[in-house]
């Protein structure tokens, strides 16, 4: 539907994950809606232009122009998903700057196109529980968070029903168990590294992981047929994103409008009122400022977009950014602790084989200060790894020549398994995004400054994963084990979090229980900015049941004339 007026029901910024869970949610409850989208138009299917390309049909092989990756792609090159096949889904570094600490960068991984990241995305969807929600209280770190499971257990179901997750029911009260389509099988190394783990240690659990890739028809998108890397793209929908599955559903009421190439500069705030009025937004293309107006706001165009957009939104009222009279806003900023993964070499089973490209590893929930501290940090990690059996890509890691050479790979490799760890970020008030005036962008808006470090007790994980997983692997009967207690760059996890977070008290936090701005209740936040920890699950399940109910109570709120 093309814009065709300057007010709306609500705005929402972003087509992501989260704002495509906004636009469902807000239009199914009637609501005229206007998203936008700061980067270009992409079509399901039709521009995933990647999907079915073989290497040989690549100009670089699918590894891509290297000299000009350092120039125009030093960061986005650095994600395991950005590759020639998917580079279109990556933005230009060089076109898009900000600033970081070169010493001790912070990646800041992004795809500017409708569709956002949720083209891209792993995909790994696991439920909170009050062991997170509650960690905050009980050891200090951080400020509480305003809401509990129970709050979030009927949204959580919500979202798995709609998007499809398939996995397997596992009965941990500090991982709950969802709306489960059936699960992926494990291969035979994984089965074998499942028994002895669980019976050298029997209070860890090793299953399959649980993604929103389907594995049966669901809701008229197909299911998985297992042929390779989704990052590329899907045209059978068969893995969840906001092209394959909110927005269409957006679309088929009639009430959304979708605006692309829209870059939002600011929030507007209209004083008399106490409340925001609409969003100012530059077309990237004619260079032309627009204004809309809306009774709510959502911002979701990712952790450290949204932020930067409530900083560059000062005004009389608000000096240091939109809703910031706590003085929170841009702090606070987390990111997963990735350790380098533990690999090893797998003997025997060799009689064996499987077929197809399963999307999905296996996941060992965390295990470390369950139920009590018995770690020298606090919070905790979970594991997520794979076992595979090597193909003729490994003729890459070695010297070899000659048709013998060639004609050995042929044959099917040894078996390897390995694994990371995905720990939990303390809250840190030093880790933070600010704005430099002095730096613009090339619409005029000034360019964000990430600060950001690990802490000594993301560094006690990362070793502590280092010493459980060559444990595990031992008990395995693995050889040739290789572990690093390494830590990936923060943002390289892509699970950044935090800067404009939930709390109890407006002085303390820039947003309530609802995801509604304290200063500005008719502004909502629902993308990762809103988080008060990060846990140690993959956080995009709970982004999407959050923006859920924050769009409900939205809806609620503007049916009673309340907002």
């Amino acid at each position: 539907m093309p814009m065709n007026t300057k007010t709306y029901d609500a705005i929402v910024v972003g087509s992501g994950i989260t704002g495509g869970w906004a636009a469902k949610e807000l239009t199914e409850r009637g609501l005229r809606v206007l998203l936008l989208e700061r980067g270009r138009q992409v079509t399901h299917g039709k521009d995933y232009v990647g999907e079915h390309q073989a290497p040989w049909d690549m100009p670089f092989r699918g590894e891509g122009d290297r000299q000009r990756y350092a120039r125009d792609f030093p960061v986005q090159s650095q994600c395991y998903a950005m590759n020639e096949y998917t580079e279109s889904f990556f933005v230009n570094d060089r076109q898009h700057p900000y600033e970081s600490d070169p010493s001790n960068p912070f990646l800041w991984i992004r795809g500017y196109q409708l569709g956002g990241r949720s083209l891209t995305w792993g995909r790994q969807v696991y439920r909170w529980s009050d062991l997170d929600f509650a960690a905050n209280v009980e050891d200090g770190y951080g400020v509480d968070w305003p809401i509990r499971y129970k709050d979030l257990a009927p949204w959580y179901d919500r979202v798995e029903q709609f998007i499809g997750v398939s996995g397997a029911r596992e009965d941990l009260p500090h991982l709950p168990d969802g709306e489960f389509l059936p699960p992926m099988k494990l291969n035979c190394v994984e089965r074998h590294f499942k028994q002895a783990l669980e019976k050298q240690y029997p209070e860890r659990r090793l299953t399959i992981g649980r993604t929103a890739i389907l594995t049966e028809a669901h809701n008229g998108r197909s299911p998985c047929h297992y042929c390779g890397p989704c990052e590329r793209g899907c045209s059978a929908g068969a893995y969840f994103s906001s092209l394959s599955a909110t927005l269409p559903a957006a679309e088929v009421t009639g009430k959304l409008t979708v605006q692309t190439d829209a870059i939002v500069e600011q929030v507007e705030f209209d004083k008399t009122r106490g409340r925001a009025s609409g969003v100012t937004f530059i077309e990237s293309i004619s260079g032309q400022r627009r204004t809309v107006e809306a009774k709510v706001i959502f911002l979701c165009a990712s952790t450290l977009a949204s932020t930067q957009i409530l900083l560059n939104s000062r005004s009389e009222v608000f000096p240091n950014g939109l809703g910031n009279s706590s003085g929170t806003l841009g702090h606070y900023l987390m990111d997963h602790v990735m350790t380098a993964p533990a690999f090893a070499h797998m003997p025997g089973f060799e009689d064996q084989a499987y077929y197809g490209n399963r999307p999905n590893g296996f996941f060992i929930p965390r295990f470390g200060n369950v139920g009590k501290q018995n770690r020298d940090y606090v919070r905790g990690y979970g594991c997520q790894g794979y076992a595979v059996r090597m193909g003729w890509e490994r003729g890459l890691q070695g010297a070899g020549i000659g048709l013998d050479f060639k004609r050995s790979l042929r044959r099917p490799g040894p078996w390897m398994i390995g694994f990371s760890g995905f720990g939990e970020c303390l809250p840190n008030y030093n880790n933070r995004v600010s704005l430099n005036l002095d730096k613009r962008d090339q619409w005029g808006i000034p360019q964000l400054k990430v600060e950001f470090r690990f802490g000594a007790n993301e560094e006690k994980l990362a070793a502590d994963f280092r010493r459980e997983s060559v444990s595990m692997l031992e008990a395995a009967g693995a050889k040739n084990i290789v572990a690093s207690d390494e830590v990936a760059p923060g943002g390289l996890a892509v699970h950044e979090m935090g800067t404009a977070r939930m709390g109890r008290d407006h002085r303390t936090s820039v947003l309530n229980g609802n995801n509604q701005c304290h200063d500005v209740p008719n502004l909502f936040v629902t993308d990762g900015a809103c988080m008060t920890s990060s846990a140690w699950q993959n956080p995009s399940l709970t982004y999407m049941a959050l923006t859920a109910r924050a769009a409900n109570f939205a809806a609620d709120a503007i049916e009673k004339g309340v907002l």
